[in-house]
């Protein structure tokens, strides 16, 4: 990933994607450089355009909904009824102890 990376900040910056600008890019951040990789980036990323499959991909791409934190109202309905029936199961046990 740390590849493409560098092939994204280059094409940000309006500086070209070639093999010695990668380079730079990889050693500024202290990691070890694979030449294959990078000949092999270069080679593939010279046959795309990359503003065209940056759109396509952020079209592409669903945004992500977030899951509901609450219960549905039916889940809330019924265990609110299931206490209210604990509850009177529970005072109609008390009212046996006055009777």
């Amino acid at each position: 990933m740390k590849y493409i990376y560098a092939a994204l900040l280059l094409h940000a910056a309006g500086q070209k994607i070639d093999e010695n600008n990668i380079k730079k890019i990889l050693a500024s951040t202290g990691g070890e450089v694979e030449e294959a990789r990078v000949k092999a980036l270069v080679a593939t990323l010279s046959e795309i355009d990359i503003d065209e499959a940056l759109k396509t991909v952020s079209t592409v791409v669903a945004p992500v909904t977030p899951a509901p934190t609450t219960a549905p109202v039916s889940d809330q309905k019924e265990e609110e009824e299931k206490e209210e029936e604990k509850e009177e199961e529970a005072l109609a046990g008390l009212g046996a102890l006055f009777q």
